[in-house]
């Protein structure tokens, strides 16, 4: 059984779980096994620790039930110690006649899930089982999706053939295989934040969790006590205890989105506290130490910012070990149809279509557009189209109207000037006009637009034919 569906089957429902009980005694043994049995558990039974073993290595075990006294000078305690280095995730639960706080933090040492004394209750018995269970169902779910999310952000999963994505590939690599600090400088909508997890979950931290937070979204006062927490009663509102995002990033990443935004008072707290790996909460007398990993991302020109006098010089220093400059679409224009049909296929699935396609002309418009707003925005592009196309092929005039009028020079080999793509546009749409002799009904035909496209665009485009205007062809 694969691990997918055993964390399927386990996280579905406990019932069916394997249960190892081992307990010298005949009859509390056979107990057991009758109420766990009546719970839907397939139970195996052993009298002693050999049995046991011999079992735990023949079975796939997910639970064991073990007497903290097997006789015969044997412990519970090192069977369970066993059982868990043979498999980690096995959940261990000790019975014990004379329960102590010694023997308790033993057993939890020892990697037991709980302890239950003699005599127990039934209730008691299937409520410890049940949540046992239940965490090692939690486990297992975090466990992939963990592994879910190191294979959605791979490298190989930012879509790009170019040599500038493949340039920042190879950063991305030897960066990933480093704890320094990150600083990731791109224009806004190039995907900033995608690149920061991709170093993360390739990172040895991986196992541990990033946390983002948008520096430029939050007041001074809130985004302080986002980064380093507060106790309780330390301002109004303040009515239990917070962990910071420094705190709870600890062992993994905190990702400053837009660190440009912050203010400098924060700047000179975020400073100290990274300086010191460690913080105060708001309101409290004690710091908090932490260990994290921080990647920083901005679309300003913090040097510039610094010389302003709107950025710590000091800052700068820290988060910029290891700067990584994401370009924009427009200097990766090979990459847009590989982007773009990414998209298509992204969001076909999400409102129930399939099989869709650009058009030649769609896909001219969007190799021309100079994008702004980058990858962002082409993605916005393409899920406009695929909600408005009234086809499986996406046209031109399914795309937003700023694509079919925007301006971009484009020299050819020779170093000519190219037309524009409103120049085209407008050449072709009166070569067709011209051609069913003004009749536009058989021209949106033609050109595969609705009428009402073509009117906008002969208004837009303020064509006339023959000298004649726009609204003589009309007439």
């Amino acid at each position: 059984m694969s691990e997918e569906q055993t964390w399927s089957s386990s996280s579905s429902s406990t019932a069916g779980a394997r249960l190892l009980v081992v307990e010298d005694e005949e009859l509390m043994r056979m107990i057991l096994g009758q109420i766990l049995r009546s719970e839907g558990y397939e139970v195996f039974e052993a009298h002693d620790a050999q049995v046991a073993r011999q079992i735990f290595e023949r079975e796939q075990i997910d639970l064991a039930i073990i007497d903290v006294n097997l006789g015969g000078g044997a412990s519970g305690l090192e069977l369970l110690g066993w059982l868990r280095e043979m498999d980690p995730e096995v959940m261990g639960i000790i019975l014990t006649a004379y329960a102590s706080v010694e023997s308790a933090v033993d057993a939890l040492h020892k990697g037991a899930y709980d302890y239950i004394t003699k005599p127990f209750a039934n209730d008691h018995l299937k409520a410890v089982v049940r949540n046992a269970l239940a965490q090692k169902s939690l486990f297992r779910e975090n466990r992939f999706l963990r592994r879910e999310l190191r294979e959605k952000y791979r490298f190989e999963n930012i879509i790009g053939n170019s040599d500038a994505i493949q340039q920042l590939f190879r950063v991305m690599e030897k960066v990933a295989r480093s704890d320094s600090s990150v600083l990731i400088v791109g224009e806004s909508g190039t995907g900033k934040e995608l690149i920061a997890r991709a170093i993360h979950f390739s990172s040895e931290r991986s196992n541990n969790r990033f946390l983002p937070i948008n520096c430029g979204a939050l007041p001074e006062t809130l985004l302080e006590s986002e980064l380093f927490g507060y106790k309780r009663g330390a301002f109004t509102g303040a009515t239990q205890d917070k962990v910071g995002l420094l705190k709870a990033a600890d062992k993994g990443t905190l990702f400053l989105d837009e660190i440009g935004e912050m203010p400098l008072a924060l700047q000179v707290k975020l400073l100290r506290a990274l300086q010191e790996r460690e913080c105060y909460p708001v309101g409290a007398n004690d710091p908090v130490s932490f260990d994290v990993r921080i990647i920083s991302a901005t679309n300003r020109d913090l040097e510039k910012e610094v010389k302003a006098g709107r950025f710590r010089e000091e800052l700068l220093y820290r988060i910029n070990v290891i700067t990584i400059h994401v370009p924009p679409l427009r200097e990766r224009r090979e990459d847009i149809p590989l982007l773009a049909n990414h998209f298509l296929r992204k969001f076909e699935k999400q409102v129930g279509r399939s099989g869709m396609r650009f058009s030649k002309g769609a896909m001219r418009l969007l190799m021309n557009y100079h994008w702004p707003g980058n990858v962002r925005e082409l993605e916005n592009a393409v899920e406009r189209a695929v909600i408005l196309a009234e086809t499986d092929v996406i046209h031109s005039h399914d795309l937003p109207e700023k694509l079919q009028s925007s301006s971009v020079v484009v020299t050819d080999d020779s170093g000519g000037v190219e037309p524009t793509l409103e120049e085209v546009e407008r050449e072709h749409i009166k070569r067709v006009l011209r051609k069913v002799e003004g009749d536009k009904a058989k021209a949106a035909r033609v050109l595969g637009i609705h009428l009402s496209t073509l009117y906008r665009k002969l208004q837009r485009l303020k064509i006339e034919e023959g000298g004649e205007s726009e609204s003589a062809l009309q007439a």
